[in-house]
């Protein structure tokens, strides 16, 4: 007898963003992995149901199981592990809701998770900018997403391209912690504690998703507070796993660091194609010394513009 098809569910956490529609139309043209099944679960974190009528909709022609979750309230934790919780596949991916899906990005993703026996598997996030996006960020390519190897390893992820295997001992029961779904940073702590239990993490190169850049999101100031919060999660989980005396040497190679970064930045001036990359990555620094010295965190998710009330979150 044939084997069971594999059930695979593709979640998507959103808060008032248009751009779902876009999402959910990129996995519907997926390629579909041999012997595979799909379900989609669309997890809604906006106090109010916003997006259930959409999904709804799209669910009448949708070519794959459609499943909407309300998961109040602006706290991006709740929402991804509603979906987790929710979740009853051999496998588990995650995307973001302001991306699209390449077609054969699923079967990489299995592909490599079936190959290496990985309880997760990251793929990349290549950023698309708009023509006024600055020279200097196409060049560095700042928005793009990539796994960071330390020592051969992948020792953190994140959610916004990632297959888990639901059925390893290691990821069956794990959640995202609360207390992070207001700052982000929830996945480099969930992929952090998988990796400290024993997990494997795998990377599928071929496995592209890509995300369009906003005006908004295309510029410096957004990707300093950014790099800032990204520096202060790690900072944060390294002052968690460290000891009095250990946390005073980390703030003060942190220090370091980001002097360094300020000072070749300095240096390079009139070029920012070479000036800017080396500012925001002292700022993350600057970041990881703030979350070492216990600094308030940033809050990034479920904050609202006045022009987010009608569509995108801030």
């Amino acid at each position: 007898m044939a084997p069971p098809p594999l059930l695979i569910d593709i979640c998507i956490c959103t808060f008032r963003r248009d751009v779902l529609a876009d999402a959910l139309a990129s996995v519907a043209k997926l390629d579909v992995p041999h012997r595979a099944r799909l379900r989609v679960i669309v997890a809604d974190n906006d106090v109010k149901p916003s997006a259930r009528a959409r999904v709804h909709t799209m669910a009448e022609s949708f070519p794959h199981e459609l499943l909407y979750i309300h998961a109040p309230a602006r706290n991006i934790s709740i929402a991804r592990n509603a979906c987790l919780e929710a979740g009853r596949g051999d496998f588990l991916a995650f995307i973001d809701d302001d991306e699209t899906v390449t077609r054969p990005w699923l079967r990489h993703l299995l592909d490599v998770a079936l190959a290496t026996g990985a309880d997760a598997v990251l793929g990349p996030v290549r950023a698309v900018y708009g023509p006024d996006a600055p020279g200097w960020m196409r060049h560095a390519d700042s928005h793009s997403t990539f796994p960071v190897w330390v020592k051969g390893e992948i020792r953190t992820g994140y959610t916004c391209n990632v297959l888990l295997k639901a059925s390893s001992p290691l990821v069956e029961g794990r959640r995202f912690v609360l207390s992070f779904g207001r700052s982000g940073g929830e996945d480099t702590d969930f992929f952090m504690r998988l990796h400290e239990a024993g997990g494997k993490i795998a990377y599928a190169p071929k496995a592209w998703v890509e995300e369009v850049v906003p005006e908004n999101r295309a510029r410096f100031s957004w990707l300093a507070k950014r790099r800032f919060r990204t520096g202060q999660t790690h900072g944060r989980l390294l002052a968690d796993r460290s000891a009095a005396g250990q946390r005073l040497a980390h703030v003060g190679l942190a220090s370091l660091k980001a002097g360094y970064c300020f000072a070749v930045a300095s240096a390079l001036c009139p070029f920012p194609t070479l000036r800017n990359p080396s500012i925001l990555r002292g700022t993350m620094h600057v970041g990881v010394t703030a979350g070492l010295l216990g600094l308030r965190e940033i809050h990034q998710y479920g904050r609202v513009s006045p022009a987010a009330e009608h569509g995108n979150a801030a």
